[in-house]
């Protein structure tokens, strides 16, 4: 459990009990900053790999990130319909620019499933994977 606080952003109380917030505005508030924060950082690092060069182009380009959270809703610990980024990887053959929503009963591992195979290293399954998933396919 962190008991980790973000003073640089005027979070007081610890991170995990705001996490089981009771749907309080207030702590929802606090987390909501947290995560902005947590965005920015990951910005940032975005930024800095785009911003070094590789042998093909940046380091951003040749590399693949999963960036989001564990749980949909902390409160109760739901772990459905998790909101997740993939970012980066241009040389990876991941056509990125679009956003995919699938069912909320699709398992995250199907995502691990297709980016393995993307990326040169296929599998049948992993985890409670049931499928690969069309990621280059732009929904709304």
């Amino acid at each position: 459990q962190s008991s980790l606080t973000y003073s640089e952003i005027g979070v007081a109380e610890a991170h995990h009990p705001l996490s089981h917030h009771a749907y309080d505005p207030v702590k929802i508030e606090q987390m909501s900053k947290i995560n902005t924060f947590h965005m920015q950082l990951f910005s940032y690092y975005l930024e800095r790999l785009d911003a070094t060069a590789d042998a093909d182009g940046s380091l951003l380009d040749n590399t693949l990130l999963l960036y989001g959270g564990g749980i949909s809703d902390s409160h109760v610990h739901n772990h459905a319909n998790l909101p997740v980024l993939l970012v980066g990887g241009k040389n990876t053959g991941i056509k990125g620019g679009h956003h995919v929503q699938y069912h909320n009963d699709e398992p995250l591992s199907n995502l691990m499933v297709t980016v393995m195979d993307k990326l040169g290293v296929p599998v049948e399954t992993l985890g409670n994977s049931v499928e690969a998933l069309d990621i280059d396919t732009v929904r709304v």
